[in-house]
């Protein structure tokens, strides 16, 4: 599988002097299309600050962030930074981040309104995806009228609509009881599979290990273990 993102020598520093913390050191990740990479490690490890820099929402101290072997995501203007993020990337959250005043359907289309695709268009990929994930039926509810694994399919269908090339979830079970986060797992791992694209999720659960291709193990700012 051909390899979309590649975090070479990264490392992240906040503050400076005696506050200075160091929550990446020399991290290398590579994320191929096809795959499902778990990052996992204990709290304060720096999965979040991983994935913030793999998705474009912050920027590395030193190293690099590749998109498609060339790209340099840390020296993009913010313009083209976030024409990035919006067309190759899909952000899934764990608090779920739908706007409470919109229809399940219209929080899925909000990205495609944000690059302005035409309106027959959208209708067409928001139906595509809620079918995706199970979750048409639903389409007009909105989100107090949906359970907690509901709101993250919706989520996960936002993240979905702009057919990125790239997914990225922090911690999307974390709200979610045991069996749930389990058919959300499953539901990502699937949805890696059949659209070929890459995606990194980062868990402290050790049970959703299991639906990786590759796993990376973060400990205090350094990779420790990178498994297929």
């Amino acid at each position: 599988m051909s390899e979309i993102l590649r975090a070479d020598r990264v490392c992240r520093s906040f503050g400076e002097g005696a506050t200075r913390v160091d929550a990446l050191v020399d991290v290398d990740v590579s994320v191929h299309a096809g795959e499902l990479t778990v990052v996992h490690g204990p709290s304060g490890s720096g999965k979040t600050t991983l994935l913030n820099l793999l998705g474009g929402l912050d920027r590395p101290t030193s190293g690099r962030i590749l998109l498609d072997g060339q790209v340099s995501l840390g020296e993009l203007p913010e313009h083209d930074l976030l024409a990035v993020r919006r067309t190759r990337i899909g952000y899934v959250f764990q608090s779920f981040g739908l706007i409470p005043v919109l229809s399940a359907r219209e929080n899925v289309e909000v990205p495609l309104r944000l690059v302005g695709t035409p309106a027959g268009e959208r209708d067409e990929r928001v139906e595509e995806v809620l079918e995706l994930v199970g979750l048409a039926p639903h389409a007009r509810q909105r989100p107090y009228e949906l359970s907690g694994g509901q709101q993250q399919r919706v989520g996960i269908a936002r993240a979905l609509v702009t057919r990125p090339d790239l997914l990225i979830a922090d911690e999307p079970t974390g709200q979610l009881d045991s069996d749930t986060a389990a058919t959300i797992m499953a539901l990502l791992a699937d949805l890696t599979q059949r659209r070929g694209m890459a995606a990194v999720i980062s868990t402290h659960d050790p049970s959703h290990i299991a639906t990786a291709t590759r796993r990376v193990e973060l400990l205090d700012g350094r990779v420790v273990a990178s498994v297929r």
